[in-house]
């Protein structure tokens, strides 16, 4: 029984690594025949050329060296220029054929990972490392790259050299062949052996690199917090446990590799003992000249070469196979947001937004919304307000279809936006966040990333209204300023008007604020509340503010509290309720009152 179900299993990851081997041959080699035939024809040059030399060594032994025919000096080495001209001419045509196969699949499947990581959700990325993904995107990409046109390579190129060098064997000596060759069926186990513990120790190697990739890349992010917390060693002996797995890993993996090369020497002097014995044997008692003798032993050493190339390349391909599967495991995921065949473009009526009786939860178990209706008129502002960890982001994730709800519906303009495309829902609303993200680009390059054809007066523009304009001018370069990765020359507050110029700029009917001034200072929030409300004006808002006094004025206020709404109404009628808004408001107003003196002696300094 025990044998049967592992019969089973050995047919079934059999049934998968030829599925794997299918689809590399059918989507990302098939394209490129035209030049890997160009490339075998070359391949069979050089092959061609390697046994043709070795047939110049027969009349360079029998009649130059041992009969000392002078007459046949130029001809024999004008034959062995022309042959390694040949050789020389064809390796390098092959190489560069390969080498444009390799790296042209490498681009179309990083092409193809990047478009399937950009159709992914929010959810996949939240629970998938960056480090991760970067990993599979270069590494796994890479290896994989390295192994197809190895392969490809190896085995076209050292086939048809053993395939003529063979031929060459035979016809020399068949007797002599057949002593030799005892060695490949020997040699087949332990290929197959090694190339499945290649296979397992490549995907440990690559697992590792992910997770050190990872670590890198939060510390270089955290750094910030490494230093002022003091952490340095701690970070330091993370890092360093997980470089010496990856070297243990490295380390086992050439190990593996390397045990094909005792091997294949020892099989390989045991044939070419064989040969010196009879073969010897033959030129001193049988007569056999020994032009002809020669000419075998160096065929036979010349296919000594690609035997091994070969034995090596089940290897070579275990790496790829298991890199193979890391990469389709990530082209294959299928997102849960998904576009609706029949999707329609959003119609803009004025832009009333609405969640009707909508439930959602990251997790299962683990509920964040319970029956919420909340509506925005067109043309309205409604604030969501409430203590954190209440929903009110989660909301506004829901409108332009970062997660979809698990009961009820969103809709704009009574469309559900799960009936609309992608594109006309997300062209027509724009979203400050708190987590505010600038590219390392010019900070014209980043208010103009939702318009890229924005002319540079638009852009000023946008950056007046946001409060930006006065501190961009006197940046070195103004507003062709690089600003950093994440936008690190920045100030929190200059990253905030940045981004809220961005979302100026793009001028979309329904707006989304979520904490869009929680970076600012005094004076700054003062003029970005200012244009905030001119860009509101007209435009279906929906804002979370932890500052009440920012939504004193909003038409509509909503109160959640965790996943439910418990309270609507305007500033004066939540106030006058008495409930949890007042609550709220009577806390942050009894902060202010504490804070007032010391606020108004820094007015008086001032």
């Amino acid at each position: 029984m025990a044998e049967n179900k592992k019969s089973k299993r050995k047919i079934k990851l059999d049934a998968a690594t030829w599925a794997l081997v299918r689809r590399m041959l059918e989507n990302y080699v098939r394209p490129h025949t035209k030049r890997i035939v160009y490339a075998l024809i070359c391949m069979a040059i050089m092959a061609v050329s390697i046994g043709a030399f070795t047939q110049l060594i027969k009349p360079i032994t029998n009649d130059i060296f041992i009969n000392q025919e002078a007459t046949m000096l130029v001809p024999v080495a004008f034959a062995a220029l022309v042959i390694f001209l040949a050789k020389g001419l064809a390796t390098y045509g092959q190489a560069v054929l390969m080498a444009q196969v390799g790296n042209r699949i490498v681009a179309d499947l990083q092409t193809q990972l990047f478009d399937r990581l950009m159709g992914a959700d929010l959810a996949y990325f939240h629970k998938t490392s960056p480090g991760i993904l970067i990993a599979r995107f270069i590494n796994d990409v890479n290896l994989l790259r390295s192994s197809v046109t190895e392969c490809l390579t190896g085995f076209g190129r050292d086939s048809l050299t053993l395939a003529v060098l063979i031929g060459v064997v035979f016809y020399e000596d068949w007797f002599l062949a057949l002593i030799t060759f005892f060695v490949f069926p020997v040699a087949v186990l332990p290929m197959i052996i090694i190339g499945r513990r290649m296979r397992k120790v490549s995907t440990d190697t690559q697992v590792e690199t992910g997770r050190l990739t990872m670590l890198l890349d939060e510390v270089f992010q955290g750094v910030r917090h490494v230093k002022a917390y003091g952490m340095e060693r701690y970070e330091k002996g993370r890092a360093v446990q997980a470089i010496d797995e990856v070297y243990r890993l490295q380390v086992r993996n050439t190990a593996t590799r390397a045990a094909l090369h005792p091997i294949m020497e020892v099989l390989g002097g045991l044939a070419v003992v064989g040969v010196i014995l009879v073969g010897g044997t033959q030129v001193i008692h049988q007569g056999k000249d020994p032009g002809t003798f020669f000419a075998f032993l160096f065929a036979l050493l010349f296919a000594y070469e690609p035997t091994k190339r070969l034995a090596r390349l089940n290897a070579k391909l275990q790496e790829g196979l298991a890199a193979a599967e890391r990469v389709f495991d990530l082209i294959d995921q299928q997102p849960a947001v998904r576009e609706a065949p029949d999707a329609k473009p959003l119609a803009i009526a004025g832009g009333k937004v609405s969640l009707e009786g909508v439930d959602f939860a990251y997790d299962a178990d683990m509920p964040v919304l319970d029956e919420v209706w909340i509506e925005a008129g067109a043309g309205k502002t409604v604030a969501l307000v409430g203590a954190s960890g209440a929903g009110k982001s989660t909301v506004l994730n829901l409108i332009p279809r970062f997660y979809d709800v698990s009961g009820g519906r969103v809709a704009i303009d009574g469309q559900d936006v799960r009936e609309l495309t992608m594109a006309s829902l997300r062209d027509n609303i724009a979203l400050v966040s708190q987590e505010i993200l600038l590219f390392d680009d010019t900070v014209r390059a980043n208010i103009a990333y939702g318009k890229p054809d924005a002319s540079d007066a638009e852009v000023e523009e946008a950056a007046r209204h946001a409060g930006a304009h006065d501190f961009i001018v006197e940046l070195a370069e103004g507003y062709a300023t690089q600003v950093g990765p994440r936008g690190v020359k920045l100030s929190g507050g200059q990253r905030q008007r940045v981004a809220i110029a961005r979302a100026m700029l793009k001028n979309a009917p329904i707006l989304l604020l979520d904490e869009a001034t929680s970076s600012l200072d005094t004076e700054s929030e003062r003029k970005v509340q200012t244009a905030l409300k001119s860009l509101m004006s007209g435009r279906t808002t929906l804002v979370i503010a932890h500052r009440l006094s920012t939504v004193a004025d909003a038409d509509v206020i909503y109160v959640l509290d965790q996943g439910r709404v418990i309270e609507r109404g305007n500033h004066r009628e939540l106030l006058a309720r008495g409930g949890a808004y007042a609550r709220l408001y009577a806390m942050q107003f009894a902060d202010q009152a504490a804070n007032a003196p010391v606020i108004e002696e820094a007015r008086a300094r001032a």
